[in-house]
């Protein structure tokens, strides 16, 4: 094997961390913290959106978005992810990676600032042009999963791969956070400015007619660092493995990464050309071949990553309304429009400081030496355990004297889920499968993880409604409660548990090494995929 690998490979693999490798990283990762932005930060707004288009005349409280509005507004980007990380995948891999990568990024800064500019003059149309711009800032943010991550995985050397992958994603980490405290910011500016009482003293003073400037403030700022980065996205080389083992171009990948590693590196186009017609560079997604090799494993990415984000997505979406129902953020009679957003904004803010964003870089620390495929198994036990933990004894939670425990046990759901599947579901997908597949494995991989999210997205604002028809939400039909809702997301975390036995190791092997590619007919390929097994021995 180690005659037949290609120099450039060999020597993207054996590379010392260096500048461009912190350079990718920023890169990338900015792409990233506004993919986190604009699709949480909606969940900020939203109770805002509902006052200024939905409250009505001497209601004792005041509006909130009815239950198709808020579906739409909250699941309409994940709509848009799921169609973009389909299509972009795909095209990363026909086009390349660099080509596809400055239009998502386009993409998602227009659109963005777009979001925020929404028009009307009803509060249908208004929605109707938010949910329009949304849907294609999430067919953008689409494309940046496979993209960036198959990027980073190419550009990165074997020993630190998973952590360089790893500080990418959790960029995402940072992109919530900064949701949350621009909205902090912004809602405390407009707050100190206008001073509103609370909705039950003066309902039409509570809602300053400055309070539209808000919500749209902070759904276009999510722009400004990903078109920050939008040059050096730019400059950037295709990727040698694409160029090399895709393109079969093995002159221009010699050329770019011996300008990347400052190193002469020799193109061997005849070794290219040998193996570019070996069975193990040439089937398809669709062949025998493909499901007899990695089956499985695309059936472990997908479907890991679609039960996470079932239980990911519902929680950070309606946060806000789990703590509004064990009462850490008050009623919404009580408070003005903008110390709504602030109260909202200040609990996000709080979680994703103290546990989201920590355990993001949890794993950047460990992944390269636990392997992905503990931290996934421990991260799904945990959450597992916790959501239990919450759900068992509810009513003991919700009672004022014990919020602070629920909340604690709340925040390390989520730690675990960074220090745990949701960062391992986005790395492993980009290392485990063919140049040729890579970027559209990525993607499909990742679409499952959306269609995770808009269940949860969807079905945790209809099932958590209480189950006394009193006590539900306008417009909402009765639910199973935060309770049962709760229960049904720890046995959804224990089945991605469970699937997380299909999911390979891949700590510590080049990306040819757990695809059988860079190998002609004298290589072992037997030996390859023995050592890509399901579970570490």
């Amino acid at each position: 094997m180690a005659g037949d690998k290609l120099i450039v490979l060999d020597a993207l693999d054996k590379a010392k961390t260096q500048l461009y490798h912190f350079t990718a990283i920023v890169i990338a990762g900015m792409g990233f913290f506004t993919d986190a932005y604009d699709l949480f930060c909606i969940s900020l707004v939203t109770k805002l959106l509902g006052r200024i288009y939905y409250t009505k005349e001497g209601a004792p409280k005041p509006g909130t978005l009815p239950p198709n509005v808020a579906d739409a507004v909250n699941g309409v980007a994940l709509c848009g992810t799921l169609a973009g990380q389909l299509f972009f995948g795909w095209l990363g891999d026909k086009l390349g990676r660099k080509k596809v990568y400055g239009i998502t990024l386009v993409l998602m800064v227009v659109c963005s600032v777009a979001s925020g500019l929404s028009f009307g003059h009803s509060a249908n149309s208004v929605m109707a042009t938010l949910c329009f711009f949304r849907f294609w800032l999430g067919f953008g943010i689409g494309g940046d999963y496979p993209l960036s991550a198959t990027i980073m995985s190419e550009y990165a050397n074997k020993k630190t791969r998973g952590a360089f992958i790893a500080a990418v994603f959790a960029m995402q980490g940072f992109g919530i956070l900064g949701g949350g405290i621009v909205a902090l910011v912004v809602s405390s500016a407009f707050n100190n400015k206008y001073d509103p009482p609370a909705y039950k003293v003066d309902a039409a003073a509570s809602l300053p007619s400055q309070s539209d400037y808000v919500w749209r403030i902070i759904l276009m700022f999510g722009a400004l660092p990903a078109a920050l980065t939008y040059y050096w996205r730019m400059k950037m080389p295709e990727t040698a493995r694409y160029t090399a083992l895709v393109a079969k171009n093995a002159k221009q990948a010699a050329a770019d990464m011996s300008k990347v590693l400052q190193v002469n590196i020799e193109a061997e186009e005849e070794k290219i050309d040998r193996l570019a017609v070996e069975p193990s560079n040439s089937f398809g997604l669709f062949s025998k071949e493909f499901a007899k090799r990695h089956g499985l494993h695309l059936l472990g990415t997908t479907t890991t990553w679609f039960l996470l984000d079932i239980a990911f997505y519902s929680q950070n979406l309606f946060q806000k309304d789990i703590f509004t129902k064990i009462g850490w953020i008050p009623s919404s009679e009580t408070m003005s429009a903008l110390d709504e957003v602030f109260k909202i904004a200040r609990a996000q803010t709080l979680i994703a400081l103290f546990s989201t964003v920590p355990g993001y870089w949890f794993t950047v620390a460990f992944i390269d030496y636990m392997g992905r495929f503990a931290i996934q198994l421990m991260g799904f036990f945990f959450m597992t355990v916790f959501m239990f933990a919450l759900a068992i004894p509810y009513n003991h939670w919700i009672q004022k004297s014990h919020r602070i425990g629920f909340v604690i046990i709340y925040a390390l759901t989520f730690f675990f889920a960074n220090f745990g599947p949701n960062s391992t579901t986005f790395i492993v997908p980009a290392e485990i499968f063919p140049a040729r597949l890579r970027s559209t494995c990525h993607g499909i991989s990742a679409a499952c993880g959306k269609a995770g999210a808009i269940v949860g997205a969807f079905g945790f604002l209809y099932a958590a409604q209480s189950q006394d028809p009193k006590k539900v939400d306008a417009g909402y039909p009765t639910g199973i409660g935060v309770k049962n809702s709760l229960l049904v997301l720890g046995g959804i975390n224990f089945l991605g548990m469970l699937f997380t036995f299909l999911v390979p190791e891949s700590k510590g092997k080049s990306l040819e090494e757990l695809t059988g590619e860079n190998e002609d007919e004298n290589g072992d390929i037997s030996e390859q995929t023995a050592g890509a097994r399901t579970v570490p021995l």
